[in-house]
């Protein structure tokens, strides 16, 4: 009996193995398409090109997000470890190791990616500035300065525990405790 669950485990984790395997290959395979320079790393050029992220409000930011401070390249484990964020969490995923490392797409590190997309100076704060510039970004002119004004300010007030007229991360996580971040930070992408 033992031998038998042994080899079914086996089979299970080269099963998972393929799986992964082949996604890792087609997502290569569209890192070589995106790359062209070919040269073995992406530029924010390479990502504009793409687009879905050309007519993304937020497309500038979620291509920052693909960058070290200070590069203009990404390679293809960079490329990999940011797409990571966006996989969804899949029951199999819920039962893992909790002594082992965080995975990129735990409710945490998705939160925290998406702060960054608001903390524009990278001041681990979202000042009310931040806030109106990520806003007039998504709506464009189809809302009045007076209206965005307003939003920001109700935002700010709502958000900010401490009065500092600023959104710290840890405010951040509170306005946000009952969206099913997990899912809507989610893409189901080379399946």
């Amino acid at each position: 009996i033992v031998k038998f669950r042994s080899t079914r485990l086996n089979s299970e984790t080269l099963s998972q193995v393929k799986q992964t395997s082949g996604r890792i290959t087609r997502l290569y395979s569209r890192f070589t398409s995106l790359d062209k320079g070919e040269n073995g790393t992406l530029s924010r050029e390479d990502f504009q090109r793409i687009p879905e992220l050309a007519i993304n409000p937020l497309g500038d930011q979620i291509i920052n997000a693909f960058f070290s401070e200070g590069e203009d390249q990404v390679n293809f484990r960079g490329f990999m470890r940011t797409l990571a964020h966006f996989q969804p969490i899949e029951d199999n995923e819920k039962s893992k190791d909790v002594n082992g490392p965080e995975p990129l797409n735990s409710r945490s590190n998705k939160l925290h990616f998406a702060f960054r997309l608001y903390d524009l100076d990278k001041d681990d704060k979202i000042s009310r500035d931040e806030l109106l510039q990520v806003l007039r970004m998504m709506v464009g002119v189809n809302i009045s300065d007076e209206q965005l004004d307003s939003i920001a300010d109700r935002t700010i007030q709502e958000a900010d525990q401490d009065r500092d007229s600023a959104i710290s991360f840890t405010e951040f996580i509170k306005v946000l405790e009952k969206v099913d971040v997990e899912q809507k930070m989610s893409i189901r992408f080379l399946h």
